[in-house]
């Protein structure tokens, strides 16, 4: 099955990889307490290290609720009112030596660390998953100067902090970039006075629609949603506090994502002209649990007229790419705006989150196989390198104005092959 999906496995113990599950896998995880609780173990396991930004700023973060009074949550019928988690990465001044943040607050981490063990076969316990560190400084001073603004959504079952990485080395090259949690996906948000919220309510509609076979409504309904809380964060940007707002530049507006954090990006850009430019991570843009080129979305049925990059993975058997995802496909022949196909050689669907950085440190404590399987054999190193260097070389080119020419094709240092690209 292709790894190109709108869902993925952190949502019902088979989703990293895609939302093509078993009925029994389904029904499993639907049955699973809705009720988040935090276990008060100790904390043992390894203490994995993310990458240091390469830009030349030193980075920021600082994290902001959001409610939308006049929408009520898609998944808790019982609240009137949505509310969202973002993080505001953005350059800083010299941070004098204070402490970074942590990749995941503790009680997050307690449950999305079981999540990511169990859907990629580790060991339960292996890895510490609330002691990584950030290399940002909470609420440290931003840079002077006004830099574009660019959002990021995870992929449909993912934590916003699950590709950090990218977002703090974007960061240091000159960008503000949120993250943005899609409530009650992700195993566990967390809010500022301290509660939690899970995702039992949405495993269960989401076993209901299997057994049902009500399946396309349930994926509209689910970005629906994520392109609710798109506009949510777009509109409230300008709310956050001075001494962020004054570093946003909100004409220059870009958005990328991962998996269904993907889709998102396209679906929203088809209706809000806000956003300039964007990326989709090995994400489909049908309403299908296999990508089949129907129940296409309005993005791949009538393209965009702003640039857009398709990122894809190389798996022999899961590869996206526009000559082997229907949806893709349709969105290449109706794309007006600039557009570009680009493989990350021997990668896989989770080779674009923050897995690719972290999971290879656990090399000769979980057999090799497993590894290949979870990130890809392509060397973590280039490829964490890979990722930032498109990601950058784009939004640089198309709300900076400033062209490196790597999005041209060609030879190029990275573990990349182009597809097609037209520029």
């Amino acid at each position: 099955m292709r790894s190109s999906r709108l869902v993925v496995a952190s949502l019902v113990g088979v989703l990293l990889s895609g939302l093509a599950v078993s009925a029994p896998a389904a029904a499993s995880a639907a049955h699973a307490a809705p009720a988040l609780s935090v276990s008060s173990k100790q904390t043992n396991g390894l203490t994995l290290r993310l990458p240091a930004p390469r830009g030349h700023y030193a980075t920021g973060e600082s994290a902001f609720r959001l409610v939308d009074d006049k929408r009520a949550d898609p998944w808790e019928p019982g609240l009137s009112a949505r509310e969202l988690m973002i993080s505001v990465f953005y350059p800083a001044v010299h941070t004098d030596g204070r402490p970074f943040t942590h990749h995941f607050p503790r009680a997050v981490a307690e449950a999305v660390g079981p999540a990511v063990e169990q859907n990629n076969e580790l060991p339960a316990g292996l890895v510490n998953w609330a002691a990584t560190r950030t290399h940002s400084v909470r609420d440290a001073g931003p840079a002077p100067g006004r830099f574009p603004v660019v959002l990021y959504s995870p992929g449909a079952g993912d934590s916003r902090d699950w590709n950090v990485s990218l977002a703090e080395d974007l960061a240091s090259r000159g960008f503000v970039v949120v993250t943005v949690d899609h409530t009650g996906e992700a195993p566990a948000v967390q809010f500022p006075d301290g509660h939690l919220v899970g995702n039992g309510p949405m495993l269960t509609a989401w076993a209901e629609a299997f057994r049902n076979g009500t399946t396309l409504a349930f994926f509209k309904k689910l970005m629906a949603a994520r392109t609710a809380d798109t506009e949510l964060v777009l509109d409230r940007l300008s709310s956050l506090p001075a001494r962020l707002t004054r570093v946003m530049d909100l004409h220059r507006v870009g958005m990328f994502g991962q998996s269904g954090g993907g889709f998102t990006a396209a679906e929203t850009m088809y209706g809000d002209p806000r956003i300039k430019a964007g990326i989709n991570m090995d994400g489909t843009l049908e309403y299908n649990s296999e990508p089949s080129g129907t129940n296409l979305s309005e993005v791949a049925l009538h393209g965009l007229d702003q640039p857009f990059l398709l990122m894809g993975n190389s798996s022999a058997a899961d590869g996206s790419d526009v000559r082997h995802e229907p949806s893709w496909a349709s969105f290449w022949r109706h794309q007006r705006g600039w557009k570009a196909d680009v493989t990350l050689n021997d990668s896989v669907h989770a080779s674009f989150t923050d897995a690719k950085a972290l999971l290879p440190q656990l090399a000769g404590r979980v057999p090799d196989a497993t590894l290949d399987a979870a990130v890809g054999t392509v060397d973590s190193h280039r490829a964490v390198a890979a990722n930032r260097a498109l990601v950058a070389s784009f939004f640089d080119r198309f709300l900076k104005g400033r062209d490196d020419h790597l999005l041209d094709g060609g030879a190029s240092p990275y573990p990349i092959t182009f597809v097609r690209q037209v520029y």
